[in-house]
C-alpha cells in the first residue's frame, strides 16, 4: 500500500470499519484481516512491518510532544526544539500528526512546499540541511481543505508516516500531536513503541494543569516514559521595565511535575516575538534571539539531550 493511495484509504474506513492494532499484534479483527482498514487482508503487510522496523532502527531517540488541551503552544515548542537540535548539528526529523489541523508547515515557513514520492516512499521536506519535516499539510491540495477522517484511517496514515517516509538515520524524531489523549497520540505511541518518550506542554493555569495530569496518567497506562513537562507562556516580561507579569498564573507546570514525580524541563515566558515568528514562518530560535524566551528554549533543548 503506497503513499499515492493515502487519500483513497479514507473510503475504506468511512463506515467505521477497521481497528487499532495493539503492540502485541492482537486486535478485534478476524485472523488475516487488516488492522487499519476494512479489507480482509493486505498482501504487503509483512513488507510494511519490515520497512517499519528498518525505519525505527535508524532513529536513535523518539520524542512525542503532547498537551492536555489546545492553545498551549505545543506546536511552537515542538518546532523550536526540533530546530534547536538541528542547529546543534543533530540529524532531526519533525513529524506533524495533527491530521485535522497541521500547523508545522506554516510555523517553519514551508506552507508552499509539497512532498514527492520516490520508489513508493515519501521524501520529507527539508528545512535548512538537517531537519526533515513531514506533515499531512504537504499532501493537501490547498490550506482550506478539510480532512474528515475517522480513527482507523488516521491510524493508517500515521503508520504510513513511519513506514513509508524516507527518514534515513536520525538522532531525534520529534512528533507533534494534536491535543488530548485520543486517536493520534495513541496511534503514534503504538507505532513507535515503548521506548518513545513523551514531552508534555502546558500553561500555568489550573485548567491546563488538570489536563496535563490526565496526560501523565495516559502515558503511564500505555507504558511510555514521560521525558518531562514544559510550562509555556510562563509570565510576561515587560520590554520596557523588565517586570514579570503572571498573566496565566505561575508555577503550575513545575508544581505538577513535582506532584506526578516527573522531570520539569523548564518554563518559557510569553514573548510577542515568538508569536510573530510562528505566524511569519521564521522559527524563533533560528533568529539567534538572546531574550529570555530564546534562552529558555535552548535550556530545554539541552535538558532533552541530557535525558535521552
Amino acid at each position: 500500500m503506497k503513499f499515492k493511495n493515502v487519500f483513497k484509504r479514507k473510503e475504506a474506513g468511512k463506515d467505521g470499519a477497521g481497528c487499532s492494532v495493539s503492540r502485541d499484534g492482537k486486535s478485534g479483527q478476524k485472523e488475516g484481516q487488516c488492522g487499519t482498514c476494512s479489507v480482509k487482508s493486505c498482501p504487503d503487510r509483512e513488507k510494511q512491518g519490515q520497512e517499519k522496523n528498518r525505519n525505527l532502527e535508524q532513529i536513535k531517540n523518539k520524542i512525542v510532544v503532547l498537551s492536555g488541551k489546545g492553545g498551549v503552544g505545543k506546536s511552537t515548542v515542538a518546532a523550536n526544539v526540533a530546530v534547536a537540535l538541528a542547529s546543534e548539528g543533530r540529524a532531526v526529523g519533525l513529524l506533524d500528526v495533527d491530521v485535522h489541523g497541521p500547523s508545522i508547515p506554516r510555523v517553519l515557513g514551508l506552507s508552499a512546499e509539497k512532498t514527492r514520492v520516490e520508489e513508493g516512499n515519501l521524501v520529507p521536506v527539508l528545512w535548512e540541511n538537517n531537519l526533515k519535516v513531514m506533515s499531512l499539510g504537504f499532501l493537501l491540495p490547498d490550506d482550506n481543505e478539510a480532512v474528515i477522517w475517522r480513527g482507523p484511517v488516521k491510524m493508517g496514515l500515521i503508520k504510513q508516516f513511519v513506514e513509508e517516509v524516507d527518514w534515513g538515520e536520525l538522532d531525534y524524531l520529534i512528533v507533534d500531536c494534536p491535543p488530548g489523549t485520543g486517536d493520534e497520540p495513541l496511534s503514534v505511541l503504538q507505532v513507535l513503541g515503548n521506548d518513545a518518550k513523551v514531552l508534555i506542554v502546558t500553561t500555568p493555569q489550573g485548567v491546563a494543569v488538570d489536563d496535563v495530569r490526565r496526560s501523565v496518567t495516559f502515558c503511564r497506562k500505555v507504558g511510555n516514559p514521560v521525558l518531562g513537562i514544559v510550562e509555556n507562556m510562563s509570565g510576561f516580561v515587560c520590554p520596557k521595565c523588565s517586570e514579570v507579569y503572571d498573566i496565566f498564573g505561575a508555577g503550575g507546570g513545575k508544581d505538577l511535575a513535582e506532584e506526578m514525580d516527573v522531570p520539569f524541563m523548564g518554563a518559557i515566558p510569553l514573548d510577542p516575538q515568538v508569536r510573530q515568528s510562528g505566524d511569519s514562518g521564521k522559527v524563533y530560535v533560528a533568529g539567534g534571539h538572546g531574550e529570555v524566551a530564546g534562552r529558555a528554549m535552548e535550556e530545554i533543548m539541552e535538558r532533552i539531550e541530557k535525558s535521552c
